[in-house]
Protein backbone atom coordinates (compact mmCIF):
# COMPACT_ATOMS: atom_id res chain seq x y z
CA UNK A 1 0.00 0.00 0.00
CA UNK A 2 1.05 3.65 -0.84
CA UNK A 3 0.28 6.48 1.03
CA UNK A 4 -0.82 10.17 0.07
CA UNK A 5 -0.92 12.77 2.15
CA UNK A 6 -3.83 15.69 1.13
CA UNK A 7 -3.64 19.20 2.54
CA UNK A 8 -5.03 22.06 1.34
CA UNK A 9 -6.73 25.88 1.43
CA UNK A 10 -3.86 26.53 3.62
CA UNK A 11 -1.20 29.24 3.99
CA UNK A 12 0.73 28.85 0.86
CA UNK A 13 3.98 29.04 2.95
CA UNK A 14 3.08 25.94 4.50
CA UNK A 15 3.44 23.70 1.09
CA UNK A 16 7.07 23.55 0.87
CA UNK A 17 7.82 22.01 4.52
CA UNK A 18 4.65 20.24 4.50
CA UNK A 19 6.36 17.84 1.10
CA UNK A 20 9.49 17.83 2.92
CA UNK A 21 7.70 16.51 6.00
CA UNK A 22 5.81 14.24 4.43
CA UNK A 23 8.67 12.91 2.21
CA UNK A 24 10.53 12.58 5.07
CA UNK A 25 7.83 10.25 7.10
CA UNK A 26 7.69 7.98 4.65
CA UNK A 27 4.23 9.09 2.17
CA UNK A 28 4.71 8.20 -1.47
CA UNK A 29 2.81 11.30 -3.01
CA UNK A 30 1.07 14.40 -1.95
CA UNK A 31 -2.07 15.67 -4.16
CA UNK A 32 -2.44 19.32 -4.79
CA UNK A 33 -6.41 20.79 -5.15
CA UNK A 34 -7.60 22.69 -8.38
CA UNK A 35 -9.56 25.37 -8.37
CA UNK A 36 -9.81 28.44 -10.81
CA UNK A 37 -11.79 31.21 -9.08
CA UNK A 38 -14.96 31.64 -7.19
CA UNK A 39 -17.80 32.98 -8.72
CA UNK A 40 -20.16 36.14 -7.02
CA UNK A 41 -23.29 34.56 -8.38
CA UNK A 42 -24.01 30.87 -8.98
CA UNK A 43 -26.55 28.28 -8.88
CA UNK A 44 -23.93 25.25 -8.86
CA UNK A 45 -24.08 22.95 -6.18
CA UNK A 46 -20.73 20.56 -4.94
CA UNK A 47 -21.53 17.34 -5.36
CA UNK A 48 -19.20 16.12 -2.32
CA UNK A 49 -20.49 18.25 0.41
CA UNK A 50 -23.89 16.88 2.16
CA UNK A 51 -25.84 19.98 1.30
CA UNK A 52 -24.23 21.22 -1.72
CA UNK A 53 -23.00 24.18 -1.03
CA UNK A 54 -19.41 25.45 -1.99
CA UNK A 55 -19.13 28.60 -0.11
CA UNK A 56 -16.39 27.10 2.02
CA UNK A 57 -14.14 27.73 -1.24
CA UNK A 58 -14.67 31.55 -0.65
CA UNK A 59 -11.54 33.49 -0.45
CA UNK A 60 -9.44 30.23 0.35
CA UNK A 61 -5.79 29.79 -1.35
CA UNK A 62 -5.23 27.80 -4.36
CA UNK A 63 -2.06 27.99 -6.08
CA UNK A 64 -2.44 27.22 -9.73
CA UNK A 65 -1.67 23.32 -9.66
CA UNK A 66 1.34 23.18 -12.20
CA UNK A 67 2.95 26.06 -10.18
CA UNK A 68 2.60 24.24 -7.08
CA UNK A 69 3.62 20.77 -8.24
CA UNK A 70 6.74 22.32 -9.88
CA UNK A 71 7.74 24.35 -6.77
CA UNK A 72 7.41 21.23 -4.27
CA UNK A 73 9.02 18.98 -6.65
CA UNK A 74 12.66 21.06 -6.60
CA UNK A 75 12.17 20.73 -3.22
CA UNK A 76 11.82 17.50 -2.61
CA UNK A 77 14.19 14.21 -3.79
CA UNK A 78 11.21 11.46 -3.97
CA UNK A 79 7.90 12.36 -3.22
CA UNK A 80 5.23 12.31 -6.00
CA UNK A 81 2.47 14.67 -6.86
CA UNK A 82 -0.67 14.37 -8.10
CA UNK A 83 -3.58 17.14 -9.10
CA UNK A 84 -6.58 15.97 -7.37
CA UNK A 85 -8.07 16.53 -9.41
CA UNK A 86 -7.33 18.57 -12.57
CA UNK A 87 -10.07 20.48 -14.55
CA UNK A 88 -8.98 19.04 -17.60
CA UNK A 89 -11.95 20.21 -20.11
CA UNK A 90 -12.44 24.19 -19.50
CA UNK A 91 -8.23 24.15 -20.14
CA UNK A 92 -6.51 23.41 -23.38
CA UNK A 93 -5.24 19.94 -24.16
CA UNK A 94 -2.48 21.24 -26.07
CA UNK A 95 -1.13 23.58 -23.12
CA UNK A 96 -1.67 21.27 -20.16
CA UNK A 97 0.16 18.21 -22.13
CA UNK A 98 3.08 20.86 -22.04
CA UNK A 99 2.91 21.50 -18.34
CA UNK A 100 2.48 18.08 -17.40
CA UNK A 101 5.75 17.00 -19.43
CA UNK A 102 7.57 19.58 -18.36
CA UNK A 103 7.01 19.10 -14.86
CA UNK A 104 7.16 15.47 -14.99
CA UNK A 105 10.55 15.76 -16.92
CA UNK A 106 11.86 18.26 -14.45
CA UNK A 107 10.99 15.90 -11.17
CA UNK A 108 12.54 12.70 -12.91
CA UNK A 109 8.80 11.27 -13.63
CA UNK A 110 7.08 12.45 -10.01
CA UNK A 111 4.03 13.54 -11.19
CA UNK A 112 0.47 11.67 -11.61
CA UNK A 113 -2.23 13.54 -13.52
CA UNK A 114 -5.38 13.11 -11.50
CA UNK A 115 -7.94 14.73 -14.03
CA UNK A 116 -12.18 15.15 -13.81
CA UNK A 117 -14.76 16.96 -15.15
CA UNK A 118 -15.79 19.83 -13.22
CA UNK A 119 -19.18 19.82 -11.76
CA UNK A 120 -19.62 23.03 -12.51
CA UNK A 121 -21.10 25.55 -15.60
CA UNK A 122 -18.76 28.14 -13.87
CA UNK A 123 -15.49 27.00 -14.72
CA UNK A 124 -16.90 26.61 -18.64
CA UNK A 125 -18.09 29.54 -18.66
CA UNK A 126 -15.01 31.42 -17.46
CA UNK A 127 -12.77 29.61 -20.14
CA UNK A 128 -15.45 30.01 -22.70
CA UNK A 129 -15.87 26.35 -23.08
CA UNK A 130 -19.29 25.13 -23.86
CA UNK A 131 -20.75 22.70 -21.12
CA UNK A 132 -22.48 20.50 -23.09
CA UNK A 133 -20.66 17.11 -24.96
CA UNK A 134 -18.21 17.52 -21.86
CA UNK A 135 -17.90 14.20 -21.18
CA UNK A 136 -16.57 13.49 -25.21
CA UNK A 137 -14.49 16.49 -24.67
CA UNK A 138 -12.68 15.13 -21.84
CA UNK A 139 -12.05 11.51 -23.56
CA UNK A 140 -10.48 13.80 -26.67
CA UNK A 141 -8.57 16.20 -23.94
CA UNK A 142 -7.39 12.67 -22.55
CA UNK A 143 -6.24 11.13 -25.87
CA UNK A 144 -4.20 14.64 -26.82
CA UNK A 145 -1.96 15.09 -23.65
CA UNK A 146 -1.40 11.06 -23.34
CA UNK A 147 -0.64 11.26 -26.83
CA UNK A 148 1.69 14.40 -26.95
CA UNK A 149 3.07 13.86 -23.45
CA UNK A 150 4.29 10.19 -24.92
CA UNK A 151 6.99 12.27 -27.25
CA UNK A 152 7.25 12.34 -31.11
CA UNK A 153 5.14 13.95 -33.77
CA UNK A 154 1.50 13.54 -32.33
CA UNK A 155 -1.71 14.50 -34.45
CA UNK A 156 -5.35 14.64 -33.97
CA UNK A 157 -8.74 15.57 -35.36
CA UNK A 158 -11.59 15.12 -33.36
CA UNK A 159 -15.00 16.86 -33.31
CA UNK A 160 -13.40 19.58 -30.59
CA UNK A 161 -9.93 19.39 -31.41
CA UNK A 162 -8.01 19.00 -34.57
CA UNK A 163 -3.80 19.22 -34.57
CA UNK A 164 -1.48 18.46 -37.10
CA UNK A 165 1.36 16.50 -36.18
CA UNK A 166 3.45 18.21 -33.62
CA UNK A 167 5.53 17.22 -30.64
CA UNK A 168 6.78 18.84 -27.73
CA UNK A 169 9.81 19.00 -25.83
CA UNK A 170 11.05 17.84 -22.94
CA UNK A 171 8.55 14.95 -22.31
CA UNK A 172 9.53 12.45 -19.13
CA UNK A 173 11.03 9.41 -19.67
CA UNK A 174 8.09 7.35 -18.38
CA UNK A 175 4.72 7.83 -19.27
CA UNK A 176 2.66 10.09 -17.21
CA UNK A 177 -0.45 8.47 -15.38
CA UNK A 178 -3.66 9.40 -16.05
CA UNK A 179 -5.64 9.03 -12.98
CA UNK A 180 -8.91 9.45 -13.65
CA UNK A 181 -11.44 11.27 -11.09
CA UNK A 182 -15.41 11.02 -10.37
CA UNK A 183 -18.14 8.65 -9.25
CA UNK A 184 -20.54 8.34 -11.86
CA UNK A 185 -20.79 5.87 -14.20
CA UNK A 186 -19.52 7.70 -16.66
CA UNK A 187 -16.47 8.60 -15.23
CA UNK A 188 -15.83 5.14 -13.76
CA UNK A 189 -16.03 3.80 -17.31
CA UNK A 190 -13.88 6.16 -18.69
CA UNK A 191 -11.54 5.12 -15.65
CA UNK A 192 -11.27 1.31 -16.62
CA UNK A 193 -11.45 2.14 -20.70
CA UNK A 194 -8.75 5.38 -20.98
CA UNK A 195 -6.94 5.58 -17.26
CA UNK A 196 -4.29 4.63 -15.81
CA UNK A 197 -5.84 4.81 -12.53
CA UNK A 198 -9.23 5.71 -10.56
CA UNK A 199 -9.15 8.76 -7.78
CA UNK A 200 -12.19 8.97 -5.05
CA UNK A 201 -13.05 11.58 -3.85
CA UNK A 202 -14.79 10.39 -0.41
CA UNK A 203 -17.92 9.94 1.23
CA UNK A 204 -20.01 7.59 2.27
CA UNK A 205 -18.18 3.87 3.17
CA UNK A 206 -20.77 1.82 1.83
CA UNK A 207 -20.68 3.69 -1.12
CA UNK A 208 -17.16 3.10 -1.50
CA UNK A 209 -17.58 -0.78 -2.27
CA UNK A 210 -20.19 -0.72 -4.65
CA UNK A 211 -18.26 1.47 -6.73
CA UNK A 212 -15.10 -0.71 -6.51
CA UNK A 213 -17.46 -3.09 -6.95
CA UNK A 214 -18.64 -1.60 -10.09
CA UNK A 215 -15.04 -0.25 -11.49
CA UNK A 216 -13.64 -4.34 -10.83
CA UNK A 217 -16.94 -5.28 -13.41
CA UNK A 218 -15.73 -2.52 -16.30
CA UNK A 219 -12.39 -3.17 -15.54
CA UNK A 220 -12.74 -6.64 -16.58
CA UNK A 221 -15.09 -5.61 -19.41
CA UNK A 222 -12.35 -3.30 -20.86
CA UNK A 223 -9.29 -6.09 -19.88
CA UNK A 224 -7.49 -2.89 -17.77
CA UNK A 225 -4.09 -3.49 -16.99
CA UNK A 226 -2.85 -5.11 -14.17
CA UNK A 227 -1.05 -2.37 -12.87
CA UNK A 228 -4.04 -0.09 -12.43
CA UNK A 229 -4.05 2.18 -9.79
CA UNK A 230 -6.91 2.88 -7.36
CA UNK A 231 -6.54 5.80 -4.71
CA UNK A 232 -9.33 6.56 -2.16
CA UNK A 233 -10.17 7.85 0.83
CA UNK A 234 -11.73 5.99 3.60
CA UNK A 235 -11.98 5.75 7.34
CA UNK A 236 -9.50 2.30 7.11
CA UNK A 237 -6.69 4.01 5.92
CA UNK A 238 -6.34 5.05 9.38
CA UNK A 239 -5.54 2.05 10.88
CA UNK A 240 -3.69 -0.81 10.35
CA UNK A 241 -6.16 -3.28 9.83
CA UNK A 242 -8.11 -1.12 7.57
CA UNK A 243 -5.14 -0.60 5.39
CA UNK A 244 -5.54 -4.51 5.07
CA UNK A 245 -8.69 -4.63 4.45
CA UNK A 246 -8.37 -1.94 1.63
CA UNK A 247 -5.32 -4.02 0.37
CA UNK A 248 -7.68 -6.86 0.19
CA UNK A 249 -10.29 -5.21 -2.01
CA UNK A 250 -7.86 -4.29 -4.78
CA UNK A 251 -6.90 -0.31 -3.42
CA UNK A 252 -3.36 0.72 -4.12
CA UNK A 253 -3.29 3.73 -2.85
CA UNK A 254 -4.91 5.26 0.47
CA UNK A 255 -5.14 9.70 0.94
CA UNK A 256 -4.95 11.10 3.85
CA UNK A 257 -5.89 14.49 5.61
CA UNK A 258 -6.26 15.28 9.16
CA UNK A 259 -8.52 18.06 9.30
CA UNK A 260 -12.03 18.43 7.54
CA UNK A 261 -11.60 21.32 4.57
CA UNK A 262 -14.41 22.04 3.77
CA UNK A 263 -15.69 24.71 6.64
CA UNK A 264 -15.86 28.24 5.90
CA UNK A 265 -13.36 29.36 8.29
CA UNK A 266 -9.70 30.07 7.28
CA UNK A 267 -7.12 27.43 8.42
CA UNK A 268 -5.88 28.49 11.58
CA UNK A 269 -3.68 25.32 12.20
CA UNK A 270 -0.12 25.93 12.62
CA UNK A 271 2.82 24.51 10.52
CA UNK A 272 3.91 22.38 13.32
CA UNK A 273 0.76 21.06 13.96
CA UNK A 274 0.32 19.99 10.94
CA UNK A 275 3.78 18.28 10.70
CA UNK A 276 2.87 16.46 14.17
CA UNK A 277 -0.19 14.83 12.88
CA UNK A 278 1.48 13.38 9.44
CA UNK A 279 4.31 12.29 11.21
CA UNK A 280 2.10 10.79 14.17
CA UNK A 281 0.43 9.07 11.46
CA UNK A 282 3.21 8.08 9.62
CA UNK A 283 4.85 6.16 12.97
CA UNK A 284 1.55 4.79 13.80
CA UNK A 285 0.42 3.08 10.54
CA UNK A 286 2.61 3.81 7.52
CA UNK A 287 5.82 1.97 9.42
CA UNK A 288 3.96 -0.39 10.93
CA UNK A 289 1.45 -1.67 7.37
CA UNK A 290 4.87 -2.35 5.46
Amino acid sequence: MRFTYAETMIDPAFYVPLAQAAEAAGYTSMVIADSIAYPRDSDATYPYTPDGSREFLEDKPFVETFVLAAALAAATTTLRFTPFVLKLPIRPPVLVAKQAASVAALSGNRLGLGVGISPWPDDFEIFDVPFGKRGKRMDECLAIVRGLTAGGYFEFHGEFYDLPPIKISPVPTEPIPLLIGGHSTPALRRAAQRGDGWMHAGGDPAELDLLLAELATLRAEYGTRADFEVHVISIDGFTVDGVKRLEDKGVTDVIVGFRNPYTRERDTESLDAKIADLSRFADRVIARAH
